[in-house]
């Protein structure tokens, strides 16, 4: 891997943004607008506090951490797309630049992407509903950076998926991450899954990340199990996928395929 050639994306992938109105606001303005409505939500909720005990304080720093995970996700996948889009992913690989080099740029693009998005929602959280996420601790650190890793997970698969079956499967890129959603646990505790599905959520390492921030919300216990539950299946995950990219990618170049990548 080339250090000049993975700075060469990331440079490319921002020049992008420069006077592209809709690709700010899917940093700037989407994620205000869902902090904005959950915010009224939970203020409304609030009022019946005492009815329902404890759960409507997560609401925010759930919706926060979420939205971190997803943008993580839409860092490796549009940047494929926008090779696709741009009919240049031919030119890419024609150059000396190596699949890993490739997702490496998108990886860091996912990056800038979640630290533009993670300071509007912070802000807008103080400023609107006096929501201070740093309650959390020194623990936000190794949950958002669990979180970032199964983004990228997530966007991994789905870019092998699109780049192995083609157009058809570009709205991956925008549906496959709400797919984990149900098992993630963003909203309510692992707990009220039933038995067959929670065995399924104890293998997301996002659902332990959720589970270990509201462990750390209700001052019950160290998340310690948690946080090593998610980084041993994120490490497993991602060396998978990372591996799969690579065996599709081969695949494609021998079947042709990237030549009829969106077309």
């Amino acid at each position: 891997m080339k250090a000049h050639r993975i700075y060469a994306l990331v440079v490319r992938y921002m020049y992008l943004y420069r006077r592209s109105l809709p690709r700010i606001m899917e940093i700037f303005y989407w994620p205000f607008l869902d902090l904005v409505i959950w915010g009224f939500i939970t203020v409304y909720l609030m009022k019946f506090q005492e009815q329902i005990p404890g759960v409507v304080t997560f609401f925010l720093g759930a919706l926060i951490l979420w939205d971190i995970l997803f943008r993580a996700q839409q860092g490796v996948t549009i940047s494929f797309l926008e090779e696709i889009w741009a009919r240049n992913l031919m030119n890419l690989f024609a150059s000396p630049l190596k699949p890993s080099e490739f997702l490496a740029a998108t990886m860091v693009m996912s990056v800038l992407k979640v630290i533009a998005v993670s300071v509007v929602m912070v802000v807008c959280a103080g400023l609107f509903y006096s929501y201070n996420i740093f309650v959390i601790g020194m623990w936000l650190i190794p949950f958002v950076l669990n979180l970032v890793m199964t983004g990228w997970i997530i966007g991994v698969l789905t870019t092998a998926l699109i780049m192995r079956f083609g157009q058809e499967a570009e709205v991956l890129a925008w549906s496959m991450v709400f797919l984990f959603q149900p098992i993630s646990c963003v909203f309510y505790p692992m707990e009220v899954l039933p038995a067959w599905l929670k065995a399924i959520a104890w293998m997301n390492p996002a659902a332990h990340v959720f589970e270990g921030m509201r462990a750390v919300m209700n001052s019950s216990a160290e998340p310690m199990a948690h946080l090593g539950w998610a980084t041993g299946l994120n490490v497993l995950f991602l060396a998978i996928v990372i591996a799969a990219f690579h065996w599709t990618f081969e695949l494609c170049k021998k079947r042709g395929l990237l030549v009829r990548i969106g077309e």
